[in-house]
């Protein structure tokens, strides 16, 4: 590219907004141009905003420590500056929809972080190796909103990427039952120990809502365009317990798994190994060349050890066997801010590029 485009960071100022900063420095294709964010951090530099508030271990990017934050509600003006936008706010679902859908509306695309339009009919929500072709439905969303170059596209749950797809490299074999409980880090919750001390040394058995995300969305994923909107798979049945565990960053989950047509173990770790998605195909700058890791040892994946694989964009698996109950049982593991956030929206936003989704304006 001889031009970067220009990308815009709505919610800038909070975790993921930070990680976005984070990324998108020295990205190939994306240059940040604009953050927003609310009303009392508007008129500050970035650098003010963040003031005492930078979550991350890395200072912040040389190139947007002087740019003003923009208020967020102000859509048109933040608009105009920018070619598309990453969108990461805490705000009520229906603020979320609307905000969203006005950004879209002026012509700006926007890939979103946040749940609010995870189950709008027409707006793909994207792993981009498993459901690449979902973002055709932008077509219909585009002439209900009435753009030709806005539309939403979603980011999915973050816990769901560390087992959907382990579970999706062996979709010819068609799971039946999925059982699944997740391990997540504190920075799902926006949080580190400095903010959640009541976390050390803790295990709380409950997150509101994670539940029905983990068990629904991965359904939304594998389903199907229908007239212009996405139908969910009715198949496999999926349960799952959500816990909050004291780690910084990385969702585990222990999985166990039926088949209508049961894969030999050796055919289970070939295809995870041999799995590619169209990101890979495409060679886009965050996606992780090897997309699945499986591990031999017995103690492998470690959240701590094996989290920032591929840079964070990677899966990884291991203690793959036979179950008395099931058919097989293991363990998967994903970066919750990398690859289940920032960063997996961040390869969303390069293959909307690659597909010729987002142009400059």
């Amino acid at each position: 590219m001889s031009q970067k485009l220009k990308a815009g960071i709505v919610g800038g100022t909070g975790m993921v907004g930070q990680r976005f900063v984070q990324l998108l420095d020295g990205h190939p294709w994306f240059e940040v141009t604009a953050i927003a964010a609310s009303s009392s951090s508007a008129g500050k530099t970035y650098e003010e905003s963040v003031q005492g508030r930078w979550k991350l271990d890395t200072p912040i990017p040389e190139n947007v420590k002087s740019i003003v934050v923009q208020d967020a509600s102000k859509v048109e003006e933040v608009a105009e500056g920018v070619d598309f936008i990453f969108c990461a706010v805490d705000m009520k679902k229906n603020e979320i929809q609307a905000l969203e859908e006005a950004y879209a509306k002026t012509g700006t695309p926007v890939i979103s972080n946040n749940s609010a339009h995870r189950w709008t009919p027409d707006v793909p929500m994207v792993v981009p190796e498993i459901n690449p072709g979902h973002i055709e439905v932008i077509e219909a969303q585009r002439k209900r909103l009435g753009t030709k170059t806005g539309f939403i596209a979603v980011k999915p749950n973050c816990s769901i990427q560390s087992y959907v797809p382990a579970l999706h490299a062996l979709r010819e074999y068609q799971p039946l039952n999925v059982v699944a409980s997740t391990y997540q880090a504190i920075s799902g919750a926006g949080k580190n120990f400095n903010d959640w001390p009541e976390m050390l040394d803790n295990v709380i058995p409950y997150i509101g809502g994670e539940e029905e995300k983990s068990e629904q969305e991965p359904l939304r994923i594998w389903g199907s365009i229908d007239n212009g909107q996405i139908v969910k798979a009715s198949s496999p049945i999926i349960t799952t317990q959500c816990i909050r565990v004291p780690v910084t960053d990385g969702h585990l989950a222990t999985v166990f798994v039926s088949f209508d047509n049961k894969p030999t173990k050796d055919e289970i770790i070939d295809r995870w190994r041999q799995f590619k998605g169209r990101p890979q195909e495409l060679e886009l700058p965050s996606a992780p060349k090897q997309f699945i890791t499986y591990f031999e040892e017995e103690n492998r994946p470690q959240t701590k050890l094996d989290r920032d694989i591929e840079r964070g964009m990677g899966v990884s698996v291991g203690r793959l066997r036979e179950d008395t109950l099931y058919d097989y049982k293991f363990v998967g593991l994903s970066h919750n801010t990398l690859r289940g956030a920032a960063g997996g929206a961040v390869l969303i936003a390069e293959l909307l590029k690659a597909e010729g989704y987002i142009q400059p304006k």
